[in-house]
């Protein structure tokens, strides 16, 4: 196999997989997102024209995003973090912040809403790993050099509470325990770490009753008092995975989508996916998660061998953001994991979670093509010229 090949096959393992999850998840949404928006808006296409929106804006995103070389992202990580606190904190500001279902998570932009918590965590990766570059020595031998990184995570983690959006801080605090595991954080620092993170989560579990009612719903969402309060979501989730069977209903078939089923077009589409595709469906869309997150984790370890550690830090955190959101998400769906409000990458309706989920891939492109630049670099000093390709 010639050069110019391998480089064509090397960069398609990431371009094909995100321009399927885009076309899966505007049909996965399209299909769930009818019913209701007829109800709210009296046209049946309402989120489907928007989604379709997004998703314009989420590919001019990518290729901007391609275009921009990582040690700009390096150079910037900290302003990048600070305005992303900035946007936290805007979001209880009266006429700029938008609430929705009892949370404060959105900035109110008329044309679309962005929701903060998303851009809090893609900053927050670029922050640890810049970090994690400069401060190598410190953060492997020191308790203060451990400490400070976490200082400022916590303060991010309070804003998140107090939204709040309790499924922002778990994925938020996996990516960056991740990040801080390959940045060489002793292991009894590490493990500290954990304790004190489930520590904090059983409190912030028992500050809120109804987040104790959904973990004892969740226990058994059958129960009488559970499953028309509570529970009702996760039992009309199971109903939708027990109607799929092996081949599904048929796309545009779902029954649980007709108002059983709330939040069908969000957090939910994947069962109704799974209602209308059966096993065969559900696993078509979950393998190409899967795919793309495996080749995430791969350009991560290309990184770490070439020595490219701030690329390595970045690719790691943003890996653990799709990975941990992914598991939750299915989790909630399927019952193993207590229901909370988390939208699945790509498939579940929404602007914000879209468009940085595809400036992430970007993100994860740019590297990959950095990375197979610089080896070309290295062996054939005629391929330079082609540096500038983004």
């Amino acid at each position: 196999m010639n050069l110019d090949n391998f480089r064509w096959q090397h960069k398609q393992a990431l371009y094909v997989p995100w321009l399927l999850l885009l076309i899966l998840g505007l049909v996965m949404m399209s299909s769930a997102s009818t019913s209701i928006a007829e109800s709210y808006t009296g046209n049946p296409a309402h989120f489907i024209i928007r989604q379709c929106f997004y998703v314009v804006l989420g590919v001019a995103a990518f290729y901007i995003t391609t275009l921009i070389p990582i040690k700009n992202w390096q150079r910037f990580d900290v302003l990048l973090l600070a305005l992303s606190i900035v946007g936290l904190i805007l979001v209880f500001v009266p006429g700029i912040g938008h609430e929705a279902n009892g949370s404060q998570r959105w900035l109110n932009f008329v044309v679309i809403k962005v929701q903060a918590s998303e851009v809090a965590k893609f900053a927050a990766v670029f922050y640890i790993a810049g970090y994690l570059v400069r401060r190598q020595d410190e953060v492997m031998q020191t308790w203060r050099g451990f400490i400070k990184p976490l200082v400022v995570m916590f303060f991010v983690l309070i804003l998140l509470f107090f939204e709040p959006d309790f499924g922002a801080i778990v994925v938020l605090m996996g990516a960056v325990l991740a990040q801080l595991f390959l940045g060489g954080v002793k292991a009894g620092q590490f493990f500290l770490l954990m304790l004190g993170a489930l520590l904090l989560s059983t409190l912030a579990l028992g500050y809120e009753s109804y987040r104790m009612e959904r973990l004892m719903a969740y226990l058994d969402p059958w129960a009488p008092e559970h499953v028309y309060d509570t529970g009702y979501q996760l039992t009309q989730s199971l109903i939708a995975f027990g109607r799929g069977e092996i081949f599904g209903l048929g796309l545009g078939e779902s029954i649980q989508k007709l108002f059983f089923l709330p939040e069908s077009h969000t957090d939910f589409v994947f069962a109704i996916w799974a209602e209308e595709t059966g096993l065969v469906g559900a696993l078509v869309a979950l393998g190409l998660l899967v795919f793309l997150v495996a080749k995430i984790w791969q350009v991560a370890w290309q990184a770490q061998l070439k020595k490219q550690m701030y690329a390595a830090y970045v690719a790691v955190g943003l890996a653990s953001l799709f990975t941990l959101q992914t598991l939750i998400n299915i989790g909630v769906n399927t019952g193993l994991l207590p229901t909370k409000g988390l939208t699945l990458p790509f498939y579940s309706y929404g602007g914000s979670s879209l468009i940085i989920c595809c400036v992430m891939v970007a993100v994860v492109v740019r590297i990959n093509y950095e990375l197979s630049s610089n080896t070309e670099t290295d062996s054939d000093a005629n391929t330079k010229r082609e540096v500038a390709y983004a």
